[in-house]
């Protein structure tokens, strides 16, 4: 493939990938919408009591 036409398709790409990318939710917003999800699995796990010990074998 010449060069020419390979820097011609790298360009048609990205410029596909940046319209793409316009329509996404900002970055931002993505990271705190993460961070709240995990910060309520992190308190739904805390209320649940443990789990019991499932060891099945004795020791002496």
């Amino acid at each position: 493939m010449h060069s020419d036409i390979h820097l011609m398709l790298h360009a048609l790409r990205a410029g596909d990938l940046r319209t793409a990318a316009a329509g996404q939710v900002p970055r931002e917003a993505l990271r705190a919408r993460l961070g709240l999800a995990l910060v309520g699995l992190g308190l739904r796990l805390l209320r649940q009591p443990p789990a019991p010990a499932l060891c099945t074998t004795r020791l002496a």
